[in-house]
């Protein structure tokens, strides 16, 4: 599972990373909404919901659904303009703007990126402001997230300049409230981050860059396809000519354990990466690894296995004295397990020892997390 991104005759003056405050505010409203997600920003997420103006906190319960579960794309506007500059803006008041010059079919389509996701990722099909069916449908999918979701979600369909005037009013509240002095704080280190890497793009090429920003991405050796290792299939293109050509990077110190891509047919596909891992998430195994990893573990068998090479180093015919079965039949499970990276391995004279890599058991567990939530 994976979502590629076609660049073939992508210039490389047409990658840009940079900064955007508006985006980062989806990123803090996420953590303020799902703060299990965010463990190091626990100090602050709870200053911040603890000060925050209870009207505030009510209004932004109406609007949650467009960071809470999934990330909505109305707060990367600079990506959906046709015939923009595809580059975030250096203030969050210059990105409201770039926000009102999305058409309300765009806007809609974005803000109910989770009532439609499917038919929103693929493009085409009636359009809820346009089709009963399609404005049912919606409203249905609304509905299931609880009634303020299906409210407000009646009234962006209804009035969506109204709804628009209403969000872009809560966004300024909550800069006001805490989020111009974060951004303040912040902002350095993204702009540095930006500079360092736009450096590297320069110097020493794509592939470099995709290094320094996460290894979940890869590029390949034709330099015409990024993939970006996540547990979702989707396509983008950064040559389109019906938005205009680029692909964005995105810094974030809200993000991890969450790498976003977006990836929505008319719109320049953008990569939010967050700027620091915590150290478990130092190199983060792929999905195709921890599947094999997670498949290795569910046979009963090998379970049975690992409870006794957890425990001692084991050759493959005392394992088969052990738990009764034939040595060819444990040779065929430890190599299921040796693939999945699973056991540690060495020779003794002529016999050959297995064990179970503990360390890399123990980080199933957050590897399964992020790959989840990347």
């Amino acid at each position: 599972m994976s979502v590629s991104i076609d660049i073939a005759g992508l210039g490389e003056e047409r990658i840009a990373i940079a900064p955007s405050p508006l985006a980062e505010l989806c990123m803090a409203l996420h953590a303020l909404s799902q703060p299990a997600h965010h463990p190091g920003l626990t100090t602050w997420a709870s200053a911040t919901s603890a000060a925050l103006d209870p009207c505030l906190a009510d209004r932004l319960l109406d609007a949650d659904f467009m960071w809470r579960a999934s990330f909505a794309d109305v707060f990367m506007p600079f990506a959906g303009v046709p015939g923009g500059s595809g580059l975030p803006a250096t203030t969050l008041t210059a990105e409201l703007d770039v926000l009102d010059r999305l058409d309300d079919e765009r806007f809609v389509m974005a803000a109910l990126e989770h009532c439609w996701l499917a038919l929103y990722n693929e493009g085409g099909g009636p359009h809820p402001l346009k089709d009963p069916a399609a404005r049912a449908k919606a409203l249905e999918t609304a509905a299931a997230r609880g009634p303020r979701q299906l409210e407000f979600s009646i009234r962006l369909l209804d009035d969506p300049t109204a709804v628009r005037r209403w969000l872009r009013t809560l966004i300024e509240d909550c800069d006001e409230a805490f989020f111009a002095e974060t951004w303040r704080r912040i902002e350095p280190e993204q702009s540095a981050d930006a500079r360092h890497k736009t450096q590297v793009l320069r110097r020493k090429g794509l592939p470099a860059l995709l290094r320094e920003i996460s290894p979940a991405l890869s590029v390949d050796e034709a330099r015409t396809r990024i993939t970006v290792d996540k547990m979702v299939n989707g396509t983008a293109t950064a040559t389109d000519p019906a938005v205009g050509e680029g692909l964005v990077f995105i810094p974030t110190h809200f993000g991890w354990p969450h790498l976003l891509v977006l990836h929505a047919p008319g719109w320049r596909p953008v990569v939010h990466y967050p700027l620091a891992l915590p150290e478990l998430a130092r190199e983060p195994g792929s999905v195709e690894l921890l599947q094999r990893r997670m498949e290795a573990l569910a046979h009963p068998l090998r379970m049975m296995l690992c409870r006794s090479l957890a425990r001692a180093p084991y050759t493959t015919s005392e394992l088969a004295t052990v738990h009764g079965i034939t040595a060819p039949e444990v040779s065929r499970h430890l190599t299921v397990m040796r693939r999945a990276g699973l056991l540690h391995t060495r020779r003794r004279g002529r016999y050959v020892q297995h064990q179970l890599d503990l360390t890399a058991v123990a980080r199933i567990g957050s590897d399964f997390i992020e790959g989840i939530l990347r």
